[in-house]
């Protein structure tokens, strides 16, 4: 039923075809980019957008829609893998945080008001001081960031669900407590983690790109998006496609996750009308 909702909300499957025409970009770059994204040449240095290079040039002469395409790759596998991070641990810590309850959760809880007392991506940035500059570095980073908001939406669904008949059955038969967690209260509160984990690739993008405008994400001469903002920032006046063309990757990318999870959101409500 929630795949039929989906399917009728024409935003959500744009979206979706967004999604994925930019996942395939990123998985086929070596053969839909027309140039090596590395390959420099000081003769075509910040060339304008024409038939020879559709997205124009940097300054080292490197066509801007093969290091775009290539960045997609780049910045879609780290925020998917930041998101998968903060899923797995945040997932976990909620479930036995609201399945045992008492200090167990008290300690867990707290911890994580710890991490939310910062904002993410100033987290995020005290998690790169400490461990170092580079793209696993910034995966830690955003991931840790993210995880408290996956542990308190769990926690307070599992804390919810733990009191209905179905655990108690499930108790009364022998079941182990970490088989009732998994096999039967994980699937009936999946689906607001779902929702979370879409939206949070889109979140995930806004915090690895400013990271590598900073310096500490990916290094040059990697094609991010966020570094190409940073190499394209002082000649915004000279070569204004140096810049336009990675900001309108990440816009786009960014608006076409968060129409997807809202879109997913309102098709796996079950207080949705049909």
């Amino acid at each position: 039923q929630a795949l039929s909702r989906l399917v009728r909300k024409r935003a959500a499957m744009a979206a979706l075809a967004v999604v994925v025409l930019l996942a395939l970009a990123g998985v086929l770059a070596p053969a839909v980019a027309p140039y090596d994204p590395l390959l420099m040449s000081t003769e075509s240095s910040f060339s304008p957008p024409g038939a020879q290079h559709l997205f124009g040039t940097d300054l080292f002469g490197r066509d801007i829609l093969s290091r775009t395409v290539y960045g997609a790759r780049v910045s879609l596998a780290v925020a998917f893998a930041a998101v998968v991070m903060a899923c797995i641990i945040g997932v976990t810590l909620g479930l036995v945080a609201g399945y045992y309850g008492g200090p167990l959760e008290f300690v867990i809880m707290r911890a994580m008001d710890m991490l939310l007392a910062f904002p993410g991506v100033f987290l995020a940035l005290i998690v790169v001081a400490l461990l170092g500059t580079g793209i696993t570095n910034a995966v830690l980073a955003v991931g840790i960031s993210a995880i408290p908001t996956y542990t308190r939406t769990v926690r307070g669904c599992v804390a919810a669900s733990k009191g209905y008949l179905y655990v108690d059955a499930a108790r009364l038969v022998g079941c182990r407590d970490r088989q009732i967690m998994v096999r039967h209260i994980l699937p009936n509160v999946i689906a607001p983690v779902v929702v979370l984990a879409t939206l949070g690739v889109a979140w995930a993008i806004l915090n690895i790109c400013p990271l590598s405008f900073l310096g500490l994400g990916a290094q040059p001469p990697t094609p991010e998006w966020g570094t190409m903002l940073f190499e394209g920032r002082g000649w915004l006046r000279q070569a204004w496609w140096a810049t336009t063309f990675p900001g309108l990757a990440i816009m786009v990318t960014v608006l076409a996750v968060n129409q997807l999870g809202d879109g997913i959101r309102d098709a796996i409500d079950p207080r949705l009308k049909v």
